[in-house]
């Protein structure tokens, strides 16, 4: 296997143009795909289901959980199919983003379809269809996609650069569903199924114009010789990621992130349209959460090359937890005070999120130090599993707590307990949730900036002994 990655890194000179600028750009435009439907389900899907279609928030939280855990099967299932297939003359992962993408795009703009009239049996069946359908197709996307990072280049700075763009990708999808999809979604402070729809057609269509984009600009550059490649044992590759110490502690962090991240997403729409009383100011948490990751990303890599990745990330999670704090503790703001506050958490959680699939990276070169085998789909698509498993919980959460709260869409004005319990969701609950993700990245994922660098040389000598 060493003979053939050093083949291919030594001749990519004459094969393939120099990593650049076009792949930065092309990756990033694959999550900005991904991202237009993904941050519009995730923030407004719930809010479609129980003022549009009339479901309890409680149904809507176990559509969610059932359809994300099956979408956590579907991405292992997919991830390992993936790594059976051997790579093409556009490499191995990316034509799987060309042709899926049409699919998934067509799907995602169903499962925002309103038929008048119909009942709640009715709306919950189609829900149900559409919504698992659109999730196992999202699979088979973003799962090539992201497994293409780690054969885009095998440096690893160019690696966390990689992070930092894709990171800008879904942040400008963010930008643009979270800033102008309040505008299109509600009329007069109320969710609108026409301009439900419309808004998911404008996004499909964003959507694949970035998919074409993100084949067309970048290239895989690693490429296994199939004939000198070890033959994939389900048994080694199983040993090989329970022995992942780094890999399994990234996972449970990933895990808690994700609950956390969509939880926000998820309450911040009824903490701003019932608590505020603003529907619209949604926008602004929009453009100042995009605004921050903006400000954030020049400065990840400079900090990630003099204190590492761990150390970053941590640095952000611990901002974030003591804001999400402060904010539960002073419950007199207005929405402006509010997000004036909150935007200090969002660079601090942005900075995570931007070095967070660097991490990826490194947990799939400590698999083939362990294992001896660069099995990218399959490592991607356990991470990926755990984020499904992340989105669940927070789906089938985000919809209990609501309902516990007291929440009713058809009342005029939510009671005071209710806006309280929304209110408390919205703060504390992240404070608690990222202190303990701080807490795991601290003292439980073992690769250090220094331990990073040493990986890097002892995966060089294990693929030289293997020549």
């Amino acid at each position: 296997m060493g003979q053939a990655m050093r083949k291919v890194e030594t001749n990519q000179t004459t094969s393939f143009r120099k990593f650049g600028m076009k792949d930065k750009i092309g990756y990033m435009f694959g999550d900005w795909g991904n991202d237009f439907f993904f941050i519009l389900v995730a923030s407004f899907l719930m809010v479609f289901y129980t003022d549009i279609y009339h479901l309890n928030p409680a149904t809507v939280g176990g559509l969610f959980l059932v359809a994300r855990l099956w979408d956590a099967v579907a991405d292992v299932s997919w991830g390992r199919f993936i790594d059976t297939r051997k790579a093409g003359i556009n490499g191995k992962f990316k034509p799987w983003i060309l042709r899926m993408s049409f699919p998934l795009v067509i799907v995602g703009v169903l499962m925002f379809v309103h038929i008048p009239g119909m009942s709640n049996g009715f709306y919950l069946a189609y829900a149900y269809v559409t919504y698992i359908l659109w999730g196992t197709l999202y699979s088979t996307v973003n799962i090539p996609y992201g497994s293409m990072a780690s054969v885009i280049t095998g440096d690893p700075v160019e690696r966390t650069t990689l992070s930092s763009w894709r990171a800008m990708g879904g942040n400008l999808a963010g930008l643009i569903i979270n800033v102008v999809g309040p505008m299109i979604l509600f009329v007069n402070n109320k969710a609108d199924a026409n301009h439900f729809l419309l808004g998911a057609i404008i996004f499909a269509v964003l959507a694949l114009a970035c998919y074409i984009a993100c084949y067309k600009l970048s290239i895989e550059r690693i490429m296994m010789d199939e004939t000198t490649k070890p033959k994939m044992n389900f048994g080694v590759t199983m040993k090989g990621l329970v022995k992942n110490r780094p890999l399994i502690w990234f996972l449970i962090a990933s895990l808690l992130f994700m609950v956390c991240f969509m939880l926000i997403g998820t309450v911040n729409v009824y903490l701003f349209k019932d608590y505020f009383g603003e529907a619209k100011a949604l926008s602004m948490v929009g453009l100042i959460q995009s605004v921050a990751v903006f400000i954030g990303m020049p400065m990840v890599k400079p900090l990630v090359a003099k204190f590492g990745k761990k150390e970053v990330a941590s640095g952000g999670l611990l901002l974030a937890t003591l804001v999400y704090a402060l904010l539960y503790l002073l419950p007199n703001l207005t929405a402006t005070q509010f997000i004036g506050v909150l935007s200090i958490a969002m660079f601090g959680y942005g900075i995570f999120n931007l070095v967070i699939w660097a991490f990826v990276t490194d947990v799939i070169d400590y698999h083939e130090y362990l294992t001896g085998l660069r099995e990218d789909g399959t490592v991607y698509s356990i991470y990926s599993m755990a984020r499904k498993i992340g989105q669940a919980v927070a789906g089938g959460l985000g919809g209990a707590v609501i309902a516990a709260v007291g929440y009713n869409a058809t009342l005029q004005h939510q009671t005071s307990g209710t806006l309280q319990g929304i209110h408390t969701l919205a703060t504390l609950v992240p404070a608690i949730t990222l202190a303990i993700v701080f807490l795991i990245i601290v003292f439980c994922y073992p690769l250090n900036k220094k331990r990073t660098a040493q990986l890097t040389v002892d995966l060089a000598e294990k693929r030289k002994g293997r020549h």
